[in-house]
């Protein structure tokens, strides 16, 4: 049996989860299943079209589709409380060799859940798990937990000049 690890894709620059992405699409073409969780987000993305290529690929997002400026409102609590619950059972399961948890970093960040529920789902997987943590703000607890950190830093973005996010390239 393989032995699964820990990865986090966070800092202030762009491809977090576009990284995530590509570890998934070269897991799904290794014949492997991948669970792809979307935190925050809630919106019509390129990736959501992934599963009718990919019968193995389970994408599902936990969020309203809106950016948190500040103080979460309720729906944003719940819809990442029910998506951590589920993705805890995903880790346990044994049932994907690949969980992403797309902005967990952020939603820990906003206080949708306690950091002690992530970790406690990551700790608790299934041993031949891999899992992927995506989003800026990656706690130090988070870090001393994971196997595998990557920090995006950006140092010039097209945002800058007014360019607008890309379908296809961004979204």
């Amino acid at each position: 049996m393989k032995q699964g690890y820990i990865q986090v894709y966070t800092g202030d620059g762009k491809g977090k989860t576009t990284a995530a992405l590509g570890v998934s699409i070269r897991s799904l073409v290794a014949g492997h299943r991948v669970y792809f969780a979307q935190f925050i987000k809630g919106v019509q993305t390129g990736e959501l079209s992934l599963a009718d290529s990919f019968p193995q690929f389970t994408i599902v997002q936990y969020g309203e589709g809106r950016f948190i400026d500040g103080k979460p409102e309720e729906s944003d609590i719940v819809a990442a409380r029910n998506g951590l619950e589920i993705c805890a059972e995903v880790l346990r399961s044994g049932e994907y060799d690949l969980v992403v948890l797309d902005e967990v970093n952020v939603a820990l960040h906003y206080g949708l859940f306690d950091e002690s529920e992530v970790i406690a789902a990551l700790t608790g997987r299934a041993p031949n798990v891999d899992v992927i943590c995506t989003g800026r703000y990656a706690s130090p607890e988070l870090v001393e937990e994971a196997d595998l950190v990557t920090e995006m830093k950006k140092i010039k973005h097209y945002y800058a000049a007014g360019v607008r996010a890309r379908k296809g390239i961004e979204f």
